[in-house]
């Protein structure tokens, strides 16, 4: 393929984006270049080099822009992967959903996090370690405190003052679950004075169920495990959670139902750390090629979820 020098110049920017790099010589001319995770490979003739081959304001561009890209990508090793190792933290529940992981008996994580930072570690050409918990609150302490490289996690305004977010790869609508012996069949039912309503501990979720709720209170539990025995106990009528994460846990509580309505949406986002930004410059990238380039459609329906959408271009 054959290509103007003006538009090899925004390809080489295009790729210093991306953490790859594309050295401008005619010796390299018909080598293949990878780009990003995808399988897309840009190959240059050497007719088109030999213009740059000759001193040129091109020429000294094209240099620094790889200059530039070398420097970027080193900052952002520094700052993503300080330990050698990248750190990512994603949250467990019973049952596998857009945001939680389940473990196997070995501990390790399987889902659609779980498979988007194997991929990140994969691009950065590094191991990977998880840090799993229980809700998303410690996801934040965790990242927060730099004790972890990346997360991903549900986004709100609390959050954005203590990590840094990215794209988003998934939207929620944050809802209830109510037991039969509640009678609750809408939003507004559950907002009833006596309504026993739980949610996670320290997540967006009921951060936003106790401002909405405005004649009954919330109730916080470390996990939903937790909630839903308390359900099955009958010490909880309503648990408020991601409708995508719901029902699998109402199959389990005969005659329990998911609510109609919603008092929250939002997205699921990667997050790292305040103060990095040449990692959430990285981290964004990725996660933009991420949905462009099918690799979040595949995580979604490997996990179950081939009906719902991915998250559209942009934060």
């Amino acid at each position: 393929m054959r290509h103007s020098i003006a538009s090899l110049i925004r390809r080489a920017g295009a790729i210093v984006a991306l953490g790859t790099f594309l050295t401008f010589s005619p010796a390299n001319a018909q080598k293949k270049y990878d780009v990003a995770a995808s399988d897309t490979e840009i190959t240059i003739s050497t007719p088109k080099f030999a213009a740059l081959a000759q001193p040129s304001a091109l020429v000294l561009g094209a240099s620094l822009i790889a200059r530039a890209a070398a420097a970027e990508n080193e900052d952002a090793m520094k700052q993503l992967v300080p330990t050698g190792t990248l750190r990512v933290g994603v949250a467990a529940a019973p049952a596998v959903s857009a945001f939680f992981v389940t473990k196997d008996a070995a501990g390790m994580p399987h889902g659609v996090t779980a498979d988007l930072g194997i991929a990140l570690a994969e691009k950065l050409g590094v191991p990977v370690k998880f840090f799993v918990a229980p809700n998303s609150g410690e996801l934040t302490d965790a990242t927060a405190a730099a004790e972890i490289d990346v997360a991903f996690m549900p986004v709100d305004e609390e959050r954005k003052k203590r990590v840094d977010f990215g794209p988003n790869y998934f939207l929620i609508e944050s809802t209830y679950m109510a037991t039969a012996a509640s009678g609750a069949k809408t939003v507004a039912d559950v907002d009833r004075a006596g309504m026993r309503v739980i949610g996670i501990a320290g997540t967006t979720t009921i951060r936003a169920a106790a401002r909405t709720l405005k004649n009954t209170t919330i109730s916080p539990v470390t996990s939903v495990g937790d909630a839903v025995a308390a359900l099955r106990g009958g010490q909880a009528d309503a648990f408020a959670l991601s409708r995508d994460s719901l029902p699998v846990y109402v199959k389990q509580i005969p005659g329990s139902r998911i609510v109609d309505g919603a008092f929250q949406q939002t997205g699921i986002a990667i997050a790292v750390p305040k103060e990095r930004q040449a990692a959430l410059a990285y981290v964004t990238t990725f996660m933009e090629e991420a949905k462009a380039n099918g690799l979040v459609r595949r995580a979604l329906d490997a996990a179950g979820f081939k009906d719902d959408p991915v998250a559209p271009a942009g934060p």
